[in-house]
C-alpha cells in the first residue's frame, strides 16, 4: 500500500513499496524549472542541477561518483520545464548509504568557485550539442514560436552569456526562493521498508527549518508564430502543434489515445503514410506536453530537403483526416490497449513508479491511484475521443517551427 508522510516542516515522503524487487529507486523532486525563471535567471535551474554533483561540504565531486559506484548505486538528476529531480537507485541492502550521499549533494553542496567555472564550460558545450542537434533544435524554436520566450517557451539550457555570468549568489538567492520544503517532494519506490524510508528521510530532512515559494505567475499567453532557423545541413526539420488539454485536464485519456492514433506508436497515420507508405520521413511521430495550466499537441518529422514541400502536405493531410474526426473503431480499441500497457509498464519499473507518485504528489498533492487511472483510461469512449479531437486543433492558435536550409517559414 501507498505511504504518505507529511513532515513538520512540510516536506513530502510517498513510499510505494514494491513486491519482488531487490532494489528501489529513491527520488528529489523539487518544483522548479525553466518556467518559472526570470531572463535574468534564464538557465540557473538546469546549471544548479550540474552544480549539486560537484562538491559538499565533505565529499568532492569524484568522492561523490566514486562512493556511489563503490555500492553499485546509480544516481543522476534532469531539469524539465517545471521540474528538477534528483534520484539514485540501489540494492535494498545499499539504500541507507544511496540516500545519504543523495540527501548530502542535495542539502550540502558548497558550489566550489573552481567547479562553477569548469562546469560552465560543460554547460555551454552542452548549449552548443544543442545547435548541432537539429532536431532538439526544432523543437525549442517550437516552444518559442508557441509560447514566445518566457513560460513554458523558455530554453530549459539557458543561453551562453547568462550561463558565463552565473555566480554564487545567484544560485543560492534563487535556491532560498524555489528549494523551499513546500516545494519538495521525496519518493521511493520499490523493496523498502516504509520505517527505513520516514527514519532516512527525518534524519536528513526533518531537521530543516520550514521555507516557503514564492509565488511565480506563468504566462501562457502565446505567440503562436511560424519560426524558421536557417541551418546547412541536410534534412529539414518540421514542428507544427496546437493547444491541448491541459495536466490532468477534462478529456486527458481521450486526447492520448487520440494521440495514439495520429503519430503516438508505430501503427499510427503519420508513421505509416509519411514514412512507410511515402517514404518521406525516417522519423515522424506527435506528442502531447501537458502542464499545470496549458499544453500543446506537436507534430514533429525529419525529411528529406528535396522532399520538403511533399512532406508538408503529406502530414497535414494526416491532420485534416483526424480533425474530420474520423477514427475507426479498430484504431481506437488499439489506441486504448497502447495506453493502457504503457501504464502497466510503468507499473513494474520503480524508477517510473518513483517519478509518478512524486509528480503527482508535487504537481497536485496527491496520492498517484493506479486504478483510478487505469478505470479512467478503461471508461474512455470513441465519442470521448471525438471530443477530444475538437479540442486539439484549433488553427487561429497554432504555431510551427522549421529548421534547415530555408529562409521562410512554414505556412500555418
Amino acid at each position: 500500500m501507498v505511504h504518505l508522510k507529511t513532515f513538520d516542516n512540510g516536506i513530502r515522503l510517498v513510499v510505494q513499496p514494491m513486491e519482488g524487487l531487490l532494489s528501489v529507486s529513491m527520488g528529489i523532486l523539487v518544483g522548479t524549472g525553466a518556467c518559472v525563471e526570470t531572463d535574468e535567471e534564464d538557465g540557473i535551474s538546469h546549471f544548479i542541477e550540474h552544480m549539486m554533483f560537484k562538491g559538499t561540504k565533505k565529499r568532492n565531486a569524484f568522492e561523490i561518483s566514486d562512493e556511489m559506484d563503490r555500492i553499485g548505486a546509480q544516481v543522476n538528476a534532469f531539469t524539465g520545464k517545471d521540474l528538477t529531480c534528483y534520484y539514485a537507485k540501489s540494492i535494498t541492502e545499499n539504500a541507507p548509504k544511496a540516500f545519504e550521499i543523495l540527501a548530502d549533494l542535495f542539502l550540502e553542496s558548497t558550489f566550489p568557485q573552481h567547479e562553477m567555472e569548469r562546469e560552465k564550460g560543460v554547460v555551454v558545450e552542452e548549449i552548443n550539442m544543442t545547435e548541432d542537434t537539429p532536431d532538439d533544435l526544432c523543437l525549442d524554436l517550437f516552444g518559442e514560436a508557441y509560447y514566445g520566450k518566457t513560460g513554458y517557451g523558455r530554453n530549459i539550457l539557458g543561453t551562453p552569456e547568462n550561463v558565463k555570468g552565473f555566480t554564487q549568489k545567484d544560485i543560492k538567492t534563487y535556491m532560498s526562493k524555489r528549494y523551499t520544503t513546500d516545494n519538495i517532494v521525496i519518493a521511493m519506490a520499490g523493496n523498502i521498508d516504509i520505517a527505513l524510508a520516514e527514519d532516512m528521510v527525518g534524519k536528513y530532512f526533518g531537521g530543516l527549518a520550514p521555507t516557503k515559494a514564492d509565488e511565480r505567475k506563468i504566462s501562457v499567453a502565446g505567440r503562436h508564430l511560424s519560426l524558421v532557423r536557417n541551418k546547412d545541413i541536410e534534412q529539414i526539420h518540421i514542428a507544427i502543434g496546437y493547444p491541448s488539454v491541459c495536466r490532468g485536464g477534462e478529456l486527458s485519456e481521450a486526447t492520448q489515445v487520440m494521440n495514439s492514433v495520429l503519430g503516438g506508436s508505430m501503427s499510427s497515420r503519420l508513421f505509416q503514410t509519411v514514412r512507410e507508405k511515402l517514404g518521406l520521413a525516417y522519423t515522424v511521430y506527435s506528442y502531447l506536453s501537458p502542464y499545470a495550466n496549458t499544453g500543446t499537441l506537436t507534430v514533429y518529422a525529419g525529411v528529406n530537403a528535396k522532399n520538403y514541400k511533399k512532406s508538408v502536405n503529406a502530414v497535414y493531410k494526416c491532420i485534416d483526416e483526424i480533425k474530420k474526426k474520423y477514427i475507426t473503431e479498430e484504431e481506437f480499441v488499439r489506441g486504448k490497449e497502447q495506453m493502457k500497457a504503457s501504464f502497466i509498464f510503468a507499473k513494474e519499473s520503480s524508477s517510473s513508479q518513483m517519478l509518478l507518485y512524486g509528480k503527482e504528489m508535487l504537481y497536485n498533492n496527491k496520492l498517484y491511484n493506479f486504478d483510478e487511472k487505469m478505470n479512467k483510461i478503461n471508461s474512455v469512449t470513441l465519442d470521448d475521443v471525438i471530443k477530444a479531437i475538437g479540442q486539439n486543433f484549433d488553427e487561429n492558435n497554432m504555431a510551427a517551427a522549421v529548421v534547415g536550409k530555408l529562409d521562410e517559414p512554414l505556412k500555418i
